[in-house]
């Protein structure tokens, strides 16, 4: 069932870069949805991919739930339900750059069983399924594993914006940025692809919500990484992520962020 359930998110992952992609080309206007408070940008091609992709869900799984970021949840009539995040980097996108993703995962009783991150201006489509994370572009498929760093000495970090942390979450990413070999930003989810690849080692976030990171989950854990909360645990829900090559590196950096 779950190797039919990733074919079909694949599918959506087409239906949406049909929407975003040439949209991304010739450039779209954002709307502000935060209501006065921080910038929170939203595109037509957001509304139009996520519209896309609930179309197929509700024609061949009516049955599966709908969690996206830019409609009302519908909820499910059984075990399974689709996390859906049409655009993760809408400032990257409407800035004309490459990196921003688009996230799709499949729940199992609310766990997150199947993530994919697809980069359409890229052509890179990543995969999590039942252990396995793989990388399909036009020259083939790829099996993935993360580079297996485990010192934080030795790590490649990445962050989407630092001047979102503050206060105390600021001074424990500040701790393990100097401990960091190098770090880069502004990569949204597109980071987490990374680490499952190899290339990066280390993300930190704070402030997700769960159609930020559900999809993550399955693809750096079933390319060999580590990805829990800020404390050593899997409170998720608290949006304080850190996604890292091994469980060693990923505990080094939870000592750093709460010492």
């Amino acid at each position: 069932m779950l190797e039919q359930l990733a074919r079909f998110a694949v599918e959506l992952a087409g239906a949406a870069r049909s929407e975003t992609l040439s949209r991304w080309q010739e450039g779209c206007l954002a709307d502000d949805k935060s209501g006065g408070g921080l910038y929170d940008p939203v595109t037509e091609a957001d509304r139009c991919a996520e519209q896309a992709m609930r179309r197929l869900i509700e024609a061949r799984f009516p049955d599966h739930g709908i969690q996206g970021e830019e409609y009302p949840e519908r909820p499910a009539r059984g075990r399974y339900a689709w996390s859906l995040d049409p655009i993760d980097g809408t400032r990257s996108f409407i800035c004309g750059l490459p990196t921003w993703v688009t996230l799709i995962a499949l729940l199992d009783e609310g766990v997150p069983v199947l993530g994919l991150i697809d980069a359409p201006r890229l052509g890179e489509l990543y995969l999590g399924c039942e252990g396995r994370a793989t990388l399909s572009r036009d020259a083939g498929e790829a099996r993935l594993a993360t580079s297996g760093c485990f010192a934080i000495g030795d790590a490649r970090l990445s962050t989407t914006d630092p001047c979102l942390f503050a206060g105390a979450e600021a001074d424990g990413f500040e701790r393990v940025r100097r401990a960091a070999r190098t770090t880069r930003y502004g990569h949204d989810g597109y980071a987490y692809a990374r680490v499952a690849a190899g290339s990066l080692d280390l993300v930190i976030e704070s402030g997700l919500k769960p159609y930020d990171y559900n999809a993550l989950i399955p693809v750096v854990r079933a390319a060999g990484g580590a990805i829990g909360d800020w404390t050593g645990g899997e409170d998720f829900g608290a949006g304080r992520i850190v996604a890292a090559a091994s469980r060693p590196l990923y505990e080094e950096a939870v000592k750093l962020l709460d010492a």
